[in-house]
């Protein structure tokens, strides 16, 4: 599965057994992992450290987390009130991959969640209800679920939904030349294998019932099952079925930035680098959008809040939070601020096809010779800390036991290093085996974090004698370069989804974009998806964050809060660290 949002409820992923209503991957396609996102803003997703929503009006005078509603809409400027039937949300460029099947960033994820629809849906509290699905039946034995969705479901185009569309998605999935972030083999699918291996035309576990009655069979049920089953996104066979042949889907492809879905909205205009033109889906199943029209404008750390307070934008939801930038938005009076836990983390990546970084003793190194609590304090004070494992400290799964802090310690680092044979050469750099240690450092432009990162960090470890030459790129280029394997070493975020289960640790997993492999991590990650019991779950997961803590794939940096600038006239966001804002916009209003 993936992560990403605020999780208060510790007991969320009790559901995935008793489910009469289902799962799903808070939007995410079915099983899709971990999103990737723009440090400055990661996916927005966590819960706080009580377990309470952090979807709360702020309360007394600690802001570190909650809502601090507008105070003087008086002050809201004149473009922004003449602005009827238009939102406009500052984000991050994204990289125009708007297909549920390969999106790959955080900001792809939010124009698909609001183009396509899936039988189940996330809530606020991390839990899951019916979306497209007017009922689910599971058998006593968990090896089917039937699916019925509503009567009268249209794509944005006319043209009726059924659930046989469900099951052309299901075979895109599985077609053996899908190359996307999700892993449906592991669903458990009767004849999903024969499918994918082109021994089959048919994926013989799915039974068409009629146009709104779909079986799915399977050779085995999992923790995740309800989730990955019910979180597909559905795409309309006769949109992306034309010259579709078992084995190629370059044609489906090719429609990766003109999606056609069933949801809230449709992609009416895309402008790369500046602007994403949505129109309202008025036969929305769940009703008409109240706001006609919303713009996702591409904005950057040095205007987000400038555009904010001229109304050029009615919300931005990457907003670094800071106590400078908290207090900018109260300033400005007409803006509710959304500071929420982040179900989500930054990292430092490992390129684990490198010799250097195959060295358990050499990862450890780079993160006891990294000052981790400097660098958070320095970018967000209190609303940020120092993590040492890669899940959200509100989850169900999250532990502290066991657990190395890796605190600050440049003598440890070094005796690291000497026993890793990398020794300190005349010209102060250490060297091994003929290879002067040097890191090519890639980190995002204009991004407040790698600021404060990259002075400590060149400093660090040029006192561990390690040349670490850096450049800095946008987020869509880093990107690129992770999926090319094109690095040694780089900056980024991950955003969770409520479930611990995802593939980035896992070997040769979806998601793994870095080569690393852990034989134990694979075989504990696989037992807690099998297992239903969530308390066997919990302990299965804290032993495998006490492997990964000690094998440190990353250097794992900090957990932090989101900050979500919304202007006062905008009203009905439901946003939480497990709900993101797409999912509520077909009931925002824009208030006069």
């Amino acid at each position: 599965m993936g992560k990403r949002w605020i999780g208060f409820l510790a007991v969320a992923l009790t559901l995935t057994l008793t489910l009469s209503a289902c799962s799903g991957n808070k939007g995410e396609t079915a099983n899709s992992g971990n999103k990737p996102s723009n440090t400055t803003n990661e996916s927005t997703n966590k819960g706080n450290d009580t377990g309470d929503s952090g979807n709360t009006e702020q309360q007394g005078t600690d802001e570190s987390s909650g809502i601090i509603k507008a105070t003087d809409m008086s002050k809201n400027p004149d473009i922004a009130k003449n602005r009827k039937d238009t939102l406009i949300v500052g984000m991050t460029d994204p990289k125009g991959v708007f297909s549920p099947l390969f999106m790959e960033t955080a900001y792809d994820f939010y124009v698909c969640y609001s183009v396509f629809d899936s039988f189940i849906e996330v809530k606020a509290d991390g839990s899951y209800q019916n979306s497209l699905a007017d009922k689910i039946d599971i058998s006593d034995d968990g090896l089917k679920y039937t699916y019925h969705l509503k009567p009268g479901v249209k794509f944005t185009d006319g043209t009726p939904m059924t659930v046989k569309d469900y099951y052309f998605t299901l075979k895109l999935m599985l077609d053996q030349s899908y190359d996307g972030e999700s892993d449906p083999l592991s669903y458990h699918i009767v004849g999903a294998q024969e499918y994918h291996d082109g021994k089959a035309s048919e994926i013989s576990g799915i039974k068409v019932i009629d146009d709104n009655t779909v079986e799915v069979s399977l050779t085995e049920a999992t923790a995740l099952t309800a989730v990955e089953l019910g979180g597909i996104y559905i795409l309309p066979e006769h949109y992306y079925g034309v010259g579709y042949k078992q084995g190629s889907l370059d044609s489906v492809k090719a429609l990766n930035n003109k999606p056609l879905g069933s949801g809230q909205y449709k992609l009416a205009n895309y402008k790369p680098g500046q602007e994403i033109d949505l129109e309202a889906n008025e036969d929305y199943f769940k009703g008409a959008p109240k706001v006609k029209n919303v713009i996702f404008k591409t904005t950057g750390n040095t205007t987000q809040i400038a555009m904010l307070q001229s109304g050029e934008t009615d919300m931005n939801e990457n907003i670094t939070v800071s106590e400078d930038n908290v207090e900018a938005l109260k300033e400005l009076g007409f803006i509710d601020s959304y500071i929420l836990p982040n179900n989500g983390y930054g990292y430092i990546a490992f390129n684990h096809n490198l010799p250097k970084f195959q060295d358990q003793k050499v990862r450890q190194a780079l993160t006891y010779g990294l000052n981790r609590d400097d660098i958070v304090e320095l970018i967000y004070g209190q609303y940020a800390k120092v993590i040492n494992i890669p899940e959200s400290s509100v989850s169900w799964a999250y532990t502290d036991e066991g657990i190395n802090h890796y605190d600050f310690d440049l003598d440890k680092a070094k005796q690291l290093l000497d026993e890793a044979g990398w020794t300190v050469g005349s010209d102060g750099i250490r060297v091994k085996n003929g290879e002067k240690f040097k890191i090519n450092f890639s980190a995002t432009a204009d991004n407040p974090v790698v600021d404060a990162l990259l002075p400590i960090m060149t400093q660090n470890y040029k006192e561990l004698g390690i040349d670490l030459v850096s450049e800095t790129l946008d987020f869509n280029a880093i990107m690129d370069k992770k999926t090319a394997g094109d690095f040694d070493m780089f900056f980024a975020a991950w955003g969770l989804t409520p479930d611990p289960d995802n593939t980035v640790y896992i070997t040769k997993g979806a998601q793994n974009d870095t080569g690393y492999s852990n034989a134990k991590v694979d075989q504990l990650m696989a037992e807690g998806k099998k297992e239903l019991d969530i308390a066997k779950r919990k302990e299965i997961y804290k032993q495998m964050y006490q492997e990964l803590n000690a094998d440190l794939p990353n250097i794992f940096l900090y957990q932090r809060n989101n900050m979500t600038g919304v202007n006062g006239r905008a009203q009905g966001f439901d946003i939480s660290p497990y709900k993101e804002f797409p999912f509520s916009l077909y009931q925002v209003e824009l208030q006069q």
